[in-house]
């Protein structure tokens, strides 16, 4: 996966769970992506990107944006 997320996430080792499962915020997501913060608000708040709402913040799983980008491609080929 892409290397700029992981570095102000957690590692596979200090969480236990595979990078896949990995948490990531708006702003890693926003990183991963190239595309400013409000984007991915933008993309959330309209159900197209796969995320979670925890009280006021959101939340994303690293393999949902992962396959989310893959259908993407798929839909532009």
């Amino acid at each position: 996966m892409n290397s700029d997320v992981s570095a102000e996430t957690a590692t596979q080792s200090e969480t236990g769970t595979t990078q896949d499962g990995e948490i990531l915020t708006v702003t890693e997501v926003a990183r991963f992506l190239r595309v400013p913060k409000s984007t991915v608000y933008k993309l959330a708040r309209g159900g197209e990107l796969p995320a979670s709402k925890i009280g006021k913040h959101w939340r994303f799983l690293r393999r949902d944006i992962h396959d989310w980008m893959h259908s993407r491609s798929k839909h532009a080929a």
